[in-house]
């Protein structure tokens, strides 16, 4: 009876918390849907000034102005219809050559996935820089994976202000993997991740005098490239993630930015029995237009108003944008059931990607710890799809600790958008020429990090000619410190997920003893083709195209139209300010729709998964936060560095040195970067010749050493440097940094010469060597004396540059 009250009590407060929540969500919702109202009413009162400069309704019974604004609608109407017709022509058209990859650059066919002995319907093209732009052969290629969720190939090289465009801009040669509309027999997600192992390794092949190719991946195409990278960390070069979800149950919904309801589906659908039947039912093939759809549905006003109003406001300028995104919008692959299955199971559901459930096709686990390069999360709060949560709190579950990211010598670094939605991480022209554009030209760079979690931080300025320039800076963080501020519900809000898990299990074994025999019976190839093509999205674009002969009229018609246009000078009309307020009022009622919408679901989510993980289990789900690691210094990681505190040689001096002089807490800015860059190249002959990763490992618990051990590791420093000849050296580099112009212009803290001199200390040189420091010291100025410290702890980075780019 006891358990039963208790279950009773905390099923009683999920309730109170669960009205609490929507509540709260409703106030919000009923409050930004008034203020809205208010503003569109606002343009129309006495004080709302319009073009003409007078007030917008003292013209509504002008008739004058009427005809003219009637004539304008007219006129813009038979152009937007037109446009519509277009889009259908193109979506016709495209079906029939078999949909082509939207990318806006030429570009040659390197390696056909479907004659690979696995056949996958990918494949590696090399995009051809545009006319003018000159490709460096020594620069590192890019290697960019496009999303398979529904739509095609592309969308990262769509056009020239793209990710493509900035990195062939750059001088890089660019490849890009593309998939074909439909998936070759048999086809697995663990078949496409094998063939994109050969990818790399022929980009590899290709560019053998390079630095390892840089591997990009947005949203879908993220988590491919993690899997890649993972699987085969000694072929890949530096990772940029751009919005994936990689922990599927994370996003605690915060009020106003960064709403995302999309990882309820899962649960309210039932799991992932739904995804089997509706490939069933495509006789083994999913239709991605079901999974564009869904991503409609989140965003109702733009979906069935916005973007189509704004098409209409602005139908003179607008339709070249909006049939260029629609070509590839309304492009819809198929997957086989295996892949959908397999993403919806391991992914969506089961969110096991960093778990190391996971396995290839040689048994292996895909362990995310086992990637050597540098990975680049790129997300932004106003992504509704992957939120920063699922971007980045895989992190967390797989490293623990700031402790474990350094012993592994890893380096992630995080850049979050204020405001961008989803697609706006991969499409937008602004978001290319910012935050893709900087972190092109800052990826060497970061190779050189020591190893940690680190912020990027891109600051806008006006430049002497007037133009946009960029300041980029990093800031390093702790994990803990960034767990705590993303996930302001300490991941409680992820419990119920467990719940979903088991009962999409319970429901996918139901379908299949019951249901899918019977199914797979009355499927066929087509009833499958039927289904597909009266797709709702696909319907409305073929029945508005010339396909249906009611609108023979319409394209002469929009010439003539067009024509009259062009010839004159087209006035804005004061009525159009009440079209306008029309338009924002519609748009705010449908927004005030997906705002309850999703907040009831939400609801019924947490309602119904959360009673029902109470009750599987009882006690333990009191408060089941995510497992604390403990006390850092209690980490076998960190236990580990400690005792080896006194092994190693020259190149763990070189780096404990540096982490006792480096600056604490202060954000690092990409001229120290480049300048590390530059003294990497002039002292290569004081370096030791290490790969990146090695380099990384060895920093990263030298680093530990020093933050738990600090006065142990200044006194065990000597026992490095045994052999007079790399005490030497490394005083020798010194001096050398100290007499170094570029490097005197970094002003040392009075910590850091304070701990210069206790370094000095600790590594007395025989006499002769002493006489030849001493003799070095008195050769160079007092002055810049000081300023030894920045110069040795740039002398340690440096290493990891070296290594990186020769």
């Amino acid at each position: 009876m006891t358990d039963v009250a208790n279950q009773y009590a905390r099923s009683q407060e999920i309730g109170r918390k669960v009205a609490r929540l929507l509540a709260k969500r409703s106030e919000v919702a009923q409050t930004q849907f008034n203020q809205r109202l208010a503003d569109a009413a606002g343009r129309l009162r006495d004080d709302g000034k319009p073009v003409s400069g007078s007030p917008a309704w003292t013209t509504a019974l002008d008739p004058l102005a009427g005809y003219r604004y009637a004539t304008d609608l007219v006129e813009r109407s038979v152009l937007f219809w037109d446009t519509l017709r277009q889009r259908g022509n193109a979506f016709v058209d495209q079906a029939r050559q078999g949909l082509q990859p939207v990318l806006h650059f030429e570009h040659e066919l390197i390696v056909d996935g479907r004659k690979l002995p696995r056949p996958v319907n990918y494949a590696l093209v090399r995009l051809l820089p545009p006319e003018g732009v000159v490709i460096d052969v020594s620069k590192r290629p890019y290697v960019i994976i496009d999303p398979r969720a529904g739509h095609g190939p592309g969308i990262g090289g769509f056009k020239d202000d793209s990710q493509a465009g900035v990195a062939l801009r750059a001088g890089h040669y660019v490849y890009f993997v593309i998939f074909f509309r439909d998936p070759e027999p048999g086809q697995t997600l663990l078949d496409v991740c094998a063939a994109e192992e050969q990818f790399i390794r022929k980009v590899r092949e290709l560019h053998p005098d390079s630095p390892k190719p840089a591997i990009v991946g947005n949203c879908q195409g993220g988590w491919a490239a993690m899997m890649v990278a993972s699987s085969d960390p000694d072929h890949t070069g530096p990772l940029v993630i751009n919005g994936a979800p990689m922990s599927y149950w994370s996003g605690a919904w915060s009020e106003g930015e960064g709403d995302n309801p999309m990882r309820y589906s899962g649960g309210m659908l039932g799991g992932t029995w739904l995804a089997s039947l509706t490939a069933d039912l495509g006789n083994g093939k999913f239709d991605g237009a079901h999974l564009v759809q869904n991503f409609e549905n989140l965003n109702p006003a733009n979906s069935l108003w916005d973007k189509y109003y704004h098409l209409l406001d602005n139908i003179d300028t607008e339709p070249p944008r909006f049939l260029d995104f629609e070509r590839w919008w309304g492009g819809y692959y198929l997957m086989n059931r295996e892949e959908i299955e397999w993403i919806t199971r391991n992914l969506f559901v089961g969110n096991k990607l960093w778990s190391g459930e996971v396995r290839g096709l040689d048994g292996a686990a895909f362990d995310l710890r086992d990637i050597k390069s540098p990975i680049i999360l790129f997300a932004s709060l106003g992504d509704n799809i992957t939120p920063p949560q699922q971007a980045f709190n895989w992190v967390a579950d797989i490293y623990g600790s700031t402790e474990e990211i350094k012993a592994r010598g890893q380096v992630i670094v995080g850049l979050v958008h204020r405001s961008i939605g989803h697609l706006g991480i991969f499409v937008s022209g602004k978001v290319a020429k910012k935050e893709h554009q900087q972190i092109t030209s800052v990826l060497e760079a970061i190779e050189s990090f020591p190893p940690g979690l680190y912020g990027m931080e891109i600051a806008e300025r006006r430049g002497e000619n007037g133009k946009t320039e960029y300041d980029v800076s990093f800031r390093e963080y702790r994990l803990e410190e960034i767990v705590e501020r993303l996930n302001r519900f300490e991941r409680t809000d992820e419990h119920p997920f467990e719940a979903v898990k088991r009962v999409s299990e319970f429901n996918q074994r139901a379908y299949e003893l019951f249901l899918q025999p019977w199914i797979r019976a009355m499927s066929n190839e087509t009833t499958a083709n039927l289904q597909r093509q009266f797709h709702p999205l696909r319907a409305q674009r073929w029945a508005f195209s010339d396909m249906n002969p009611w609108l023979e009229w319409l394209g002469p018609t929009a010439e003539a139209v067009r024509a009259k246009r062009l010839a004159q000078t087209h006035e804005e009309t004061p009525l159009k300010e009440f079209e306008h307020c029309g338009s924002a009022m519609i748009s705010a009622s449908l927004d005030f729709y997906r705002a309850m919408r999703d907040a009831m679901t939400e609801s019924a989510f947490f309602s119904f998964y959360g009673n029902m993980f109470v009750i599987e289990q009882g006690e333990e789900a009191q408060a089941k936060p995510i497992e604390a690691a403990g006390a850092p210094r209690d980490l076998s990681f960190v236990k580990d560095a400690l005792a080896s505190m006194t092994e190693g040689g020259y190149t763990e001096a070189l780096a404990r040195a540096a982490c006792l002089l480096a600056r604490r807490g202060e954000p690092l800015p990409l001229a120290r970067l480049v300048l590390r860059h530059e003294l990497a190249k002039d002292y290569a002959a004081y370096l030791p010749q290490l790969p990146g990763d090695q380099w990384r490992r060895v920093r990263g618990e030298q680093e530990i050493i020093v933050r738990y051990e600090p006065e142990q590791a200044l006194a065990t420093l000597p026992h490095l440097l045994e052999d007079p000849k790399d005490r030497e050296k490394l005083l020798e580099l010194a001096e050398k940094l100290l007499a170094d112009r570029r490097v005197q212009e970094t002003e040392p803290t009075a910590a850091q010469l304070s701990m210069l001199d206790k370094i000095r200390s600790s590594l007395p040189l025989e006499r002769g060597s002493a006489s030849r420091a001493a003799t070095s010291m008195h050769e160079v100025p007092e002055a810049p004396r000081a300023r030894v410290t920045p110069g040795l702890e740039e002398a340690s980075r440096m290493v990891n540059t070296k290594s990186t780019t020769g």
